[in-house]
């Protein structure tokens, strides 16, 4: 799940969407921020990611990612948005079935975790 978590990262790091979509399983559901609504199947989840990778957000940890004795892995980081002068601090939290696949993704963030 940590190796996952960090090839995450690292498809923003490269600005390949593709491989960060190839870490979720068919029938993910993304919700980014938490609150918002679902994205659901690699369809809708790709056109996020697209989307988000070609805005030149960038993505540093600001911890190494954590795991749990279960399916579940979570990462603090920082998303740099330099096209909009942001930063956004986050918490994204994992669902991972027995492949290795993401089947979750939630991520907590909200207004007061944004700077410019």
């Amino acid at each position: 799940m940590k190796a996952a978590l960090r090839a995450y990262v690292d498809g923003f790091a490269n600005g390949d969407a593709e491989s960060v979509i190839a870490l979720f399983a068919e029938d993910a559901v993304v919700e980014d921020p938490v609150g918002t609504p679902e994205r659901h199947g690699l369809e809708e989840i790709g056109k996020f990611y697209r989307d988000a990778v070609e805005s030149g957000a960038k993505l540093v940890l600001d911890g190494p990612p954590r795991g749990s004795h279960g399916n579940g892995a979570a990462m603090a980081f920082t998303i740099e948005l330099p096209a909009l002068n942001l930063t956004i601090k986050a918490v994204d939290v994992f669902t991972f079935n027995d492949a290795g696949e993401i089947v979750t993704m939630r991520a907590y963030w909200g207004p007061d975790d944004m700077t410019s």
